[in-house]
């Protein structure tokens, strides 16, 4: 989309967005837990146009040796994106926006999960983005967030996360590929863990003002609070379903 076609979208009007949302609401969200009978634990979310489906693999051996700590478990988080995931094909090798990625889903997970219960272990999440529309990484952290608890770790909370921001001038949640296209266009990756209200994620495209930023970080607070619904809406579906406890081998 070019940038004379994107000033002429109006973002906002009547109190509705470009797809038809309100401003603070959020795209439709469906998780499943459980669906990978290989992994100890996993989750597959479909939010907006997104799908990602997560594996988690551990506590195990943490190989190779020199990163084992013996103080704590190590997580190491993999997010990688399928060649077709993408209009234009995408090629196989991480890039290094898969790497920051990895690394910024993996500190943000360190926070919520009890590391000191399981020392000279790592935990591995690996998470697969099959399609993607803006706000792929918070969507494969909430799912992975639904796939360490399926996995029986223990955890503070789960980290439940949004992208908030602007297009036109106004604060919005959950932005989709159009809106983060926008001129103004403010992009803000945001996780919390659900009983703490911890942040544990955020990254920002853009500049704002110190109003907005307030009123963006009271946005993303009530957004993950959200997002939380849909994943304990998840976890009690998996196992209120006795024919899934024996999902796992």
């Amino acid at each position: 989309m070019s940038k004379k076609n994107t000033e002429e979208i109006e973002y906002v009007s009547k109190g509705k967005r470009v797809d038809g949302r309100k401003v603070d609401e959020i795209r439709p969200i469906s998780i499943k837990a459980g669906v990978l009978p290989n992994a100890d634990g996993s989750a597959y979310i479909e939010w907006g146009q997104n799908k990602i489906i997560v594996g988690v693999y551990g506590p195990k051996e943490a190989l190779p040796k020199h990163i084992a700590d013996p103080y704590k478990a190590v997580i190491r988080f993999q997010y990688g994106m399928a060649a077709f995931s993408v209009p234009e094909r995408k090629a196989p090798r991480p890039g290094r926006r898969e790497i920051e990625i990895s690394k910024v889903c993996g500190e943000a997970l360190e926070r919520a999960v009890f590391l000191e219960k399981f020392p000279n272990t790592m935990i591995e999440i690996q998470a697969q983005v099959l399609d993607s529309n803006a706000g792929s990484r918070v969507a494969a952290l909430t799912a992975a967030a639904v796939a360490l608890a399926d996995a029986g770790i223990p955890m503070r909370g789960l980290v439940s996360g949004c992208a908030i921001g602007r297009a036109g001038g106004h604060l919005i949640a959950d932005l989709n590929k159009t809106e983060e296209d926008a001129p103004d266009a403010v992009d803000l990756a945001f996780a919390a863990i659900s009983n703490s209200k911890e942040i544990v994620l955020m990254q920002m495209d853009g500049r704002v003002t110190e109003k907005e930023f307030k009123e963006l970080m009271e946005l993303g607070l009530k957004s993950a609070e959200k997002v939380h619904e849909f994943q304990k809406k998840a976890l009690i579906e998996k196992y209120k379903n006795p024919e899934n406890q024996g999902d796992k081998k």
